[in-house]
């Protein structure tokens, strides 16, 4: 059937859902604190007195070998800033299996290829503080942990030898996830996973935390995060949390205060169409095709009924990949194996508004800025 020939990950705007992923063809000690304690000011003061902003390592890692010698123990949350609800659910759930939690609040710039949006990235330093001080209230008021430290280094302090590289050769201490890195997310955006493990493992070797607090969102992250545990011994525990949803199912990120009305409505196609190849799967289908086809008819589905519309009233969109995958390789299979379920994921990239209307609420941005969205449903391996 022509909707499931084998073609790039990365597929050209007309061809939509009906191109899936292609198959591929093959397949202690925990710091030194060498420092007097320092506690920095807060930016803006606006979060609880019990909470320190540190902008530097070497305070930071007094503060925690401190809790470290009161048996205190830490969990992380690594953020870019422009936190949602998604976000609090992480600290959250860290909250209630640790006495501290580490808000690490960071934009790295090497997990940005160099035409992505870096530069636009949204930074809400005020509110973002605002929200953390609430929610420590509320972890308080529920003899939860507190969040006691959030982490905001510059770049400088990040990538203290030389300035960050985004370019695909990069000049740099980087560390690499082959062939892992390389697929679906990897495949479309090269430099993203050395970004991220190289600066994930910075985090953990300053923070050094018990344990790590990720979203099930982005899932092919939580797998890199995984084998970099795993593969460097880093003593730590990986917390992996359900994606926090708006109510229609879109997944949240900080990226969406760029979608606007019109977009916004659209960009729930990604999570509809995973959601039917799901239904197959719980129907019994295995076979790769089976699971797959009405995810890709239904993007088919909906691109055409956007491109009868007037632009005016359009929100063009663009598939990047859609997959089946093995839950810890993220490779692509043709047959869900029961004993190990799968991963389902997509994403699609919603494409500047052609014609804008006066009035019309277009996110930040004006509805100009491309916004990508990812989303991925977990088989379950069947009892």
């Amino acid at each position: 059937m022509a909707l499931f020939r084998q073609t790039a990950v990365s597929v050209p705007y007309r061809a939509a859902f009906s191109n899936v992923a292609r198959l591929p063809t093959a397949p202690s000690k925990r710091f030194g604190a060498r420092c007097l304690s320092t506690t920095l000011p807060l930016r803006n003061a606006s979060t609880q007195p019990g909470t320190q902003v540190f902008h530097d390592v070497a305070p930071l890692r007094q503060f925690r070998r401190g809790l470290l010698l009161k048996d205190r123990t830490v969990g992380l949350v690594p953020t870019m800033g422009a936190l949602h609800e998604g976000h609090l659910s992480l600290i959250r759930h860290a909250a209630a299996e640790n006495t501290d939690v580490f808000v690490t609040v960071y934009v790295n710039p090497t997990q940005f290829g160099l035409n992505e949006d870096l530069a636009s990235y949204p930074k809400t330093w005020d509110a973002d503080m605002q929200m953390l001080r609430k929610l420590d209230q509320e972890l308080a008021s529920a003899s939860k942990g507190r969040v006691s430290a959030v982490f905001a280094p510059s770049t400088k302090i990040m990538y203290p030898t030389q300035p960050p590289d985004s370019s695909i050769p990069g000049v740099g201490s980087f560390i690499e996830m082959r062939p892992l890195g390389q697929l679906l997310e990897g495949a479309s955006r090269p430099v993203f996973f050395r970004g991220v493990a190289t600066v994930c493992m910075k985090l953990f070797n300053i923070c050094a935390p018990e344990r790590v607090y990720f979203g099930q969102k982005d899932v092919q992250q939580t797998a890199v995060i995984r084998k970099l545990i795993k593969d460097f011994h880093l003593n730590m525990d990986l917390r992996i949390i359900p994606t926090s949803r708006e109510a229609d199912g879109l997944a949240l990120s900080s990226r969406n205060v760029y979608l606007g009305a019109r977009r916004r409505a659209v960009g729930i196609v990604l999570n509809q169409a995973l959601r039917k190849a799901e239904a197959q799967y719980k129907a019994g289908k295995r076979l790769r095709g089976d699971i797959l086809w009405p995810a890709a008819d239904h993007g088919d589905t909906t691109l055409l009924e956007q491109e009868a519309l007037a632009p005016s009233r359009r929100a063009k969109f663009q598939v990047d990949y859609i997959s089946l995958a093995d839950p810890d390789t993220m490779e692509e299979v043709d047959e869900v194996d029961d004993t190990r379920g799968a991963v389902l994921s997509g994403a699609v990239k919603m494409l500047p508004l052609e014609e804008p209307q006066e009035g019309e609420e277009l996110g930040v941005g004006g509805g100009q800025i491309p916004v990508r969205l990812i989303d991925n449903i977990v088989l379950d391996p069947v009892k």
